[in-house]
């Protein structure tokens, strides 16, 4: 059960309200943990500034999809695996992607060194080893390696978010990869 109930857009706080809307406008729908994070319009703010900011840089949707999918899946975020599952697929990103992500791998090569040094970052709490930098580095430039901690970062909060407050899960339920061993 949810430990904090999302919040309807037409009660949310008056600061909360336009952003609301356009998440309501861009994506046809509000997520609860948007409706969550309405109740403090602040932390909204921070979450959408940065995930509008972080959407502009070099980083294709694919690869910052892959990044969510390899931390959430990490932090066993059944919330935020769920919504990276649905949102990949709506890209068109294969099943077989999909569960490369959440293993923190890609098919693609360039991806595979985004992803493996966004797991590395989260499973180190940033203090990755000289060999996870250099590998990283021989594929991604100094620009990228700074966009994907900022994806990790981004991702960390949601996935706290979700774990801590219990967000109902509005997207289909993809169970996490420890849940089906």
């Amino acid at each position: 059960m949810s430990r904090i109930l999302p919040l309807e857009p037409k009660d949310a706080p008056d600061a909360a309200k336009p952003l609301l809307e356009a998440v309501q406008q861009q994506l046809g729908l509000v997520p609860n943990f948007i409706k969550v994070l309405a109740k403090a319009p602040v932390a909204l703010e921070g979450f959408l500034g940065l995930y509008v900011v972080a959407g502009r840089g070099t980083l294709d949707i694919e690869t910052r999809e892959r990044i969510a999918l390899a931390v959430a899946e990490h932090n066993s975020c059944q919330y935020c695996v769920s919504a990276h599952t649905a949102i990949a697929q709506s890209i068109g990103m294969s099943g077989d992607e999909i569960d490369a992500a959440r293993l923190g791998t890609s098919q693609d090569r360039k991806a595979a060194a985004a992803v493996a040094y966004a797991k590395a970052l989260v499973s180190s709490m940033g203090a990755v080893s000289s060999a996870e930098f250099e590998a990283a580095s021989a594929e991604l430039s100094e620009e990228e390696i700074l966009e994907v901690l900022a994806h990790v970062a981004l991702n960390v909060f949601t996935n706290m978010l979700g774990k801590s407050t219990r967000v109902k899960i509005d997207f289909p339920e993809v169970s996490l990869l420890s849940q089906v061993a």
